[in-house]
């Protein structure tokens, strides 16, 4: 059974830092994408950052760009989503998810098909 887990939410005061994790299991990764979502209270879920397990490409939201970085762990199956400079429209429920990797990233809900639980992010003004 696939599963994603992740971690690393709280709150934090703006300008300040996270490392938010994504543990996956149930597959073998190598030929997957990840991404990472983020939905805020009564907003729809938004694209933040992908990468492609096996060449480590990676793709970002412009509002996110040169802030956040995604990385991957090959040996601990986990991604990881560094965000640096938080303001606080970055506050929402954030979400790690799993696509098999055709040879692009994607930035739509749709296409992952497996998702975590989410993490909490509360960045206070």
């Amino acid at each position: 059974q696939v599963q994603l887990v992740e971690s690393g939410g709280g709150l934090v005061q703006a300008g300040g830092s996270l490392r938010l994790s994504c543990a996956a299991s149930g597959r073998t990764f190598s030929t997957y994408a990840m991404g990472w979502f983020r939905q805020a209270p009564g907003k729809e879920r938004n694209f933040v950052a992908a990468i492609r397990w096996g060449n480590g490409r990676t793709y970002y939201a412009d509002s996110v760009k040169g802030r956040f970085t995604i990385s991957r762990d090959n040996a601990k199956n986990t991604v990881y989503l560094q965000m640096n400079s938080l303001k606080p429209e970055d506050t929402a429920v954030y979400y790690c998810a799993s696509r098999r990797d055709y040879g692009t990233l994607s930035r739509e809900t749709p296409d992952y098909d497996v998702w975590g639980q989410g993490t909490q992010v509360t960045v206070s003004s």
